[in-house]
């Protein structure tokens, strides 16, 4: 059982930055793949980006050049250090943490909590 929780969240203006945390629990955390989903008022949780157990990441469209997910084996933790924050980054943040095939399959096996994300204009 993984268990995560995510930190980092608030209030910026647009063309800020923030950078989010996910902390995770248990002792096989390196060979997770990690990954962040958003969730904004009316619309699907979408992908944003993931990062696997070797260290390559991959990002949707709308983040790249923006956004850089990184993790911290010694820490159980995955960052998502999001730059020039638009108002339509706004949205519930979350953690997610799977096993590459479930992936692969579509599945991803743990999630955090979430934590919001507000980009004002």
């Amino acid at each position: 059982q993984v268990q995560l929780v995510e930190s980092g969240g608030g209030l910026v203006q647009a063309g800020g930055s923030l950078r989010l945390s996910c902390a995770a629990s248990g002792r096989t955390f390196s060979s997770y793949a990690m990954g962040w989903f958003r969730q904004a008022p009316g619309r699907e949780r979408e992908f944003v980006a993931r990062i696997w157990s070797g260290g390559t990441t991959d990002y949707t469209d709308s983040v790249k050049g923006r956004f850089t997910i990184s993790r911290d084996n010694a820490k159980n933790t995955v960052y998502l250090q999001m730059n020039s924050l638009k108002p339509e980054d706004t949205a519930v943040y979350y953690c997610a943490a799977g096993r590459a095939l479930e992936i692969l399959r579509g599945r991803w096996d743990y999630w955090g909590q979430g934590t919001q994300v507000t980009v004002s204009s």
